[in-house]
């Protein structure tokens, strides 16, 4: 992880964001994307440690997952989260290159609630959020 969860999850008003992806360049984007959104930005490498991360942090609005992890992938962190957590579960972006419609397809069958193809820029992001009901700044 990029910094221990105590210094990113600072008490604030501001709702929660987790990013998971094994790219420390992808988690910076995101984090800043969201951030200049109003987010309060919490990171994990893969699945697994995003799954850590959702045990430990209290309320989280949304996650943003990369499909291709090592560890745990994308579309099983998210099974994981919709098995482990149902109702009280953060909305689920896959963030993800895989732009075969079979892929999408699999990720909104497993739970994922919104698709964001890379490349993307802050703009897509935003209308992303909004379609899951996170208003944002």
């Amino acid at each position: 992880m990029d910094a221990p969860l105590e210094v990113l999850a600072e008490a604030s008003q501001a709702p929660r964001a987790l990013v998971v992806d094994d790219s420390k360049a992808m988690r910076m984007i995101l984090s800043r994307m969201l951030r200049a959104l109003g987010f309060e930005v919490l990171v994990a490498e893969n699945g697994r440690e995003g799954l850590e991360v959702l045990e430990r942090a209290g309320e989280v609005a949304v996650a943003l997952v990369d499909w291709n992890m090592p560890e745990m992938d994308g579309v099983e962190f998210v099974r994981r989260v919709n098995a482990e957590r149902g109702a009280s579960r953060p909305r689920l972006m896959m963030v993800t290159s895989e732009a075969d419609i079979a892929k999408v397809t699999t990720a909104l069958e497993a739970g994922a609630d919104e698709y964001a193809m890379k490349p993307f820029d802050v703009e897509i992001i935003k209308e992303k959020l909004e379609l899951l009901g996170l208003g944002v700044s």
